[in-house]
């Protein structure tokens, strides 16, 4: 069977799954991480200890308003599931199932609101390896040579080249980086201490005015470091 035909299969059995009551409202499990109010009320605390607190990342999608509804439906408008740490930003009711090369489907996939101008799903190198890509490792919003993937919804599915592996990032506003002495797009080195310490190279730093103190990490990064959410890290080199 063609690919192409595969993929309209399982899109279509997905699909199916997503329309049945209460599967789309369902929350992904973030065990053995903070869910996402505790994650925040941790960076808090981490924050008021003149560290940098760490957002965990599990896989997650940002999408367009037009790509929002092919998938959920004319008019359609994210709904809010939690609030997370930065400003503004918020983990959305709605879930996607993304399909890869491999004809395998990852399920539950949460988008992160609010729409941006461009669809973005953002994956660990693990789950690279479940789809069966090889996602180009990128900051967020650089899609040249992103990978092309499905994104399955409630009322339709779409295929976009959007898959990429984020770069180990710190975001601070500017009175952050002067106080650290980084500047934007710059590469530092942060120490993430704990049980399973260890010193994490090539972090990007994103300097915005809306934004407030906070390193994101992929789950294997999480994972190698032992790390639930919330905890505070250092920079060690500039």
């Amino acid at each position: 069977m063609p690919d192409n035909e595969l993929t309209q299969l399982i899109a279509a059995r997905v699909l199916s799954e997503l329309q049945a009551p209460a599967v789309n409202a369902s929350e992904p499990d973030r065990s053995p991480y903070r869910s996402y109010a505790e994650e925040a009320r941790a960076c808090r605390t981490t924050a008021g200890m003149r560290l940098i607190p760490i957002g965990i990342s599990a896989r997650h999608a940002h999408v367009t308003q037009e790509h929002l509804a092919a998938l959920f439906g004319t008019g359609h408008h994210l709904g809010v599931h939690a609030h997370l740490y930065q400003p503004g930003e918020f983990a959305a009711r709605e879930t996607v199932a993304v399909v890869g090369p491999r004809m395998r489907a990852i399920e539950s996939v949460r988008i992160l609101g609010p729409v941006r101008p461009y669809t973005q799903v953002e994956f660990s190198r693990t789950d690279c390896v479940t789809l069966g890509l090889d996602a180009p490792i990128r900051t967020s919003g650089d899609l040249d040579d992103a990978e092309a993937v499905t994104l399955v919804g409630p009322h339709g599915s779409i295929r976009v080249r959007a898959a990429i592996c984020p770069t180990r990032h710190v975001h601070l506003n500017p009175a952050e980086a002067s106080y650290y002495g980084v500047e934007d797009r710059q590469d530092v080195s942060v120490h993430v201490g704990g049980d399973r310490a260890l010193t994490l190279e090539l972090v990007r730093v994103r300097v915005h005015p809306k934004v407030v103190a906070q390193m994101h990490l992929d789950t294997d990064d999480a994972n190698a470091a032992g790390l639930r959410g919330g905890e505070g890290v250092e920079i060690t080199v500039c």
